[in-house]
C-alpha cells in the first residue's frame, strides 16, 4: 500500500489551498483518515482527524478554516485549507487505516506535501 500527497505549494496569507492524499495498492477499505504536519524545527502535530464513522476532529490552530474530507471508493482523503496564515507554513502528512489484501488493518504515511504561507 502507498500512499500519494499532492496539492502543496506557495500562497499568501489569506489564501486557500486543497490537499489531496490517494492511496494505492492491494485495499479492500479505508478506515480512519488523518492529516498531520510539522513545521520546521517543531514536532509532527495533528491537524485533523476523520475517525471511521465518528465525527471530525480539528487542532484549535485550524478550527474553522481547515475541512477534512474523504472519498472511500477513490481510497481518497482531501484537506481544505481556507484563510491560510504563516503559522500554517509546514509539511503535511497525510494517514490512512487501510484494510489490507490480507484482511489486516495497518496505517500508513504518506511521503508529505509542502505548504508555504507568505504574509
Amino acid at each position: 500500500v502507498q500512499l500519494q500527497a499532492s496539492g502543496g505549494g506557495s500562497v499568501q496569507a489569506g489564501g486557500s489551498l486543497r490537499l489531496s492524499c490517494v492511496a494505492s495498492g492491494s485495499i479492500i477499505q479505508i478506515g480512519d483518515m488523518a492529516w498531520y504536519r510539522q513545521a520546521p524545527g517543531k514536532e509532527r502535530e495533528v491537524v485533523a482527524t476523520m475517525p471511521r464513522g465518528g465525527a471530525t476532529n480539528y487542532a484549535d490552530s485550524v478550527k474553522g478554516r481547515f475541512t477534512i474530507s474523504g472519498d472511500g471508493a477513490k481510497k481518497t482523503t482531501y484537506l481544505q485549507m481556507t484563510s491560510l496564515k504563516p503559522d500554517d507554513t509546514a509539511v503535511y502528512y497525510c494517514n490512512l487505516e487501510v484494510l489490507d489484501g490480507d484482511w489486516t488493518w495497518s496505517r500508513y504515511w504518506g511521503q508529505g506535501t509542502l505548504v508555504t504561507v507568505s504574509s
